[in-house]
Parts: C-alpha cells; sequence; structure tokens
C-alpha cells in the first residue's frame, strides 16, 4: 500500500505504488497543467496604444468636429418637431375636470366628463399622435412590474383557469381566476379622450382617432395572443373568469372590432409595457393624415372632451394629454443632440488646451531631453 512520487525531466510529477493502479494517480496530477498553446500559456500578441502629441490632439479634435455637427442636426430636427401638451388633471379649481377629480373613485359607477378648451398656434401636419401623460405613478416598482402573468397574456388556457402566485393579490376574485390577472393590468389606464375641431362658422368637427396601430408589433403579434385560437368565441374563452376588480367591464368587451379584443387589445398592451419613470406618456391614439392639400390638425380652435374614469388623486398624481408629430429620430427629445454637443465641445477644448500645453512646454522637454 506504499506509495512513491517522483519528478521527471519536464517537471511532471509521476504516483507510483502498490496501492494505486498503475497511470491513475500520474494522470490526474499531469492533468492540471495548462495545455501547451498560446491562448493557455498567455502568448498571444499584445498591441499597446503609445499616447503622443500626435495621435491624442487629432483624435480630440476629430470627435470635437463631428459630433458637434451631429448634435446641432439632431437639436435642430428636435425643435423643428411640433408638440401640445395640456394638463387635465382637475387639481385648480378653475379647471373644468375639478369636480371629476374630487368625487372620482375607483369605486364610482356613474362615469365623470368634462370639456377642455384650448388653441392651436400653428398647424400640424403629416401623421399626428395623440398620447395621454401620468405623473407621480412608478410603474418600475420591483412588485409591480412582477405583477403579470406572461403564459396567461399568451393564450393558455392552464394559466387562465391557475393564474401565477405573481399575480396575488389580483389573482383571483369571488373563487374565480381573474384575467387578465395582476396589478399592471388592474390599474389600466382607461379615461376615454375625443378631439373636436371648433369651426369659425360654429360647427363643431369631431377628429378621427386610429385605436389600432399603436403597439409593438411583436407584442400585438407574439407576445400577447387570446385562449381559444384568432377566431374563437371570447365569451366562451373567458367563460368562468372574473375580470380585474378595477375594471368595469370584461377584457373580451374591450373593443367591438374582434381583431382589437381581449388580451390583443393594443390600448391593453401598450398599458402592458411598463414605464422606466414615475412621469411617463403612452401612445393613445394615432389621427392620420387624410388630404394632401390640408393641414392633419389646423391652427385654431379645439375642445378635449374627457370621460374622467381615471382616479389619480390617491398617489398625487397629474393628467395630462399631449399632441405631438415625428420625425426620422422619432419623438421631442433635446437631450441626444445636447448630449452630442456638449461632448464635442469638451474634447475641441480639450484638444485646444493640449495644443498650447504642448506647443508651449514640448520643444522644452524635447531640448532638456537631447542635452542629457
Amino acid at each position: 500500500m506504499m506509495a512513491s512520487s517522483y519528478k521527471d525531466e519536464d517537471g511532471h510529477i509521476s504516483v507510483s505504488g502498490s496501492g494505486a493502479p498503475a497511470g491513475a494517480g500520474g494522470d490526474s496530477l499531469r492533468s492540471k497543467k495548462p495545455e501547451n498553446t498560446a491562448f493557455k500559456q498567455q502568448r498571444l500578441p499584445a498591441w499597446q496604444p503609445i499616447l503622443t502629441a500626435g495621435t491624442v490632439l487629432p483624435a480630440f479634435f476629430i470627435i470635437g468636429l463631428i459630433f458637434i455637427p451631429i448634435g446641432i442636426g439632431l437639436y435642430v430636427t428636435s425643435n423643428n418637431i411640433k408638440e401640445f401638451e395640456i394638463d387635465y388633471t382637475g387639481v385648480d379649481m378653475s379647471s373644468p375636470c375639478f369636480n371629476c377629480s374630487q368625487n372620482l373613485s375607483w369605486n364610482s359607477t356613474k362615469p365623470c366628463t368634462c370639456s377642455i378648451a384650448f388653441q392651436l398656434d400653428q398647424p400640424y401636419e403629416s401623421n399626428v399622435f395623440m398620447y395621454y401623460g401620468l405623473s407621480n405613478f412608478y410603474q418600475n416598482h420591483r412588485r409591480y412590474v412582477k405583477s403579470r402573468d406572461d403564459s396567461q397574456l399568451n393564450g393558455n388556457e392552464e394559466s387562465l383557469r391557475k393564474p401565477s402566485k405573481e399575480c396575488e393579490p389580483y389573482a383571483k376574485h369571488s373563487n374565480k381566476p381573474i384575467a387578465p390577472c395582476g396589478a399592471i393590468a388592474n390599474s389600466m389606464f382607461n379615461d376615454t379622450l375625443e378631439l373636436f375641431y371648433n369651426d369659425p362658422n360654429g360647427t363643431k368637427i369631431q377628429i378621427p382617432l386610429t385605436a389600432t396601430g399603436i403597439a409593438w408589433w411583436t407584442d400585438k403579434h407574439v407576445k400577447f395572443r387570446n385562449p381559444g385560437g384568432e377566431n374563437g368565441n371570447l365569451t366562451a374563452a373567458f367563460q368562468g373568469t372574473a375580470k380585474p376588480v378595477n375594471w368595469r367591464r370584461p377584457v373580451y368587451e374591450l373593443d367591438a372590432d374582434p381583431d382589437n379584443n381581449g388580451f390583443i387589445n393594443e390600448d391593453f398592451i401598450v398599458w402592458m409595457r411598463t414605464a422606466a419613470l414615475p412621469t411617463f406618456r403612452k401612445l393613445y391614439r394615432i389621427i392620420q393624415r387624410r388630404n394632401n392639400l390640408l393641414p392633419t390638425l389646423p391652427r385654431g380652435n379645439y375642445t378635449l372632451e374627457v370621460v374622467y374614469n381615471y382616479p389619480v388623486r390617491s398617489f398625487e398624481g397629474r393628467k395630462r394629454m399631449i399632441l405631438s408629430t415625428i420625425s426620422w429620430m422619432g419623438g421631442k427629445n433635446p437631450f441626444l443632440g445636447i448630449a452630442y454637443i456638449t461632448v464635442g465641445s469638451v474634447c475641441f477644448l480639450l484638444g485646444v488646451v493640449l495644443l498650447i500645453i504642448h506647443h508651449k512646454y514640448g520643444n522644452r522637454t524635447n531640448g532638456a531631453d537631447i542635452s542629457h
């Protein structure tokens, strides 16, 4: 049962003895040595730049000269986007929605309506996007974000009858599974917004709003599906389930259009994509341009009619409606242009400063090196 070890000329340790099988100990110890490859022996070629004035200064100037024009272009493009925002929370007593905001709660059964007049000082060309905005609403709370069942939203029959525990306490109501379950669905935005143009001749013209095409394609066609198939009877598919506690109607009655009803309702899909910040906006409707000779929204007086269903007093929130055009870079966002201009300006100024320092002290340093 004795064993002995020795080291050969290559540095490998071998173990031998009557109590161990031949080669067993030697193979286990020999395998710990890394293979003799360039990668494992750290012999790969390496490159390290040598930072000199001849390489650093041009880099700073090039970055500055590229970033500044790009930033100016982005900033000008963002400023050319037309945007109008109106707050209809009804906090002030002078607001037309004040009475609605004071008397409404989640348990209210009678809807409250209010009308807000406003004026557009300039016409809106091309398609106009209508958003609703909320403030002080923390959709990014960890428990709130997790409070959903993606399998149920994808049309899974088993998850429809047995919602995930993540949906608690909005998983069941009156011993029936809630569809859709979870806190996100339960707090879905349900105000109704309608826009009217007040013609100078005294007539009131309703602006047609498009309710489809507002959700991501992948959400509409991949992540969200109705149980029972595409052409199934939604009333029968959701039979035996309960609507969310704060909803006024079940999910299969969200829209008369069968392609925009149930879990694939685009208002619902947009709401289920949670926001990262407490102040956010979500796309509500699209105003399509119907005549190339006329603006989509002409200059003039308008009326926003609101069916005030969504209470925000409990969390000291605010509600607003936004009308906006878009450009090739999306909606109005001056931050990206400002960031490019700032970075480009800083790099250019650093290049100037380093050039002055190099011009003033560089020759003196070289002369000192030569003298030594």
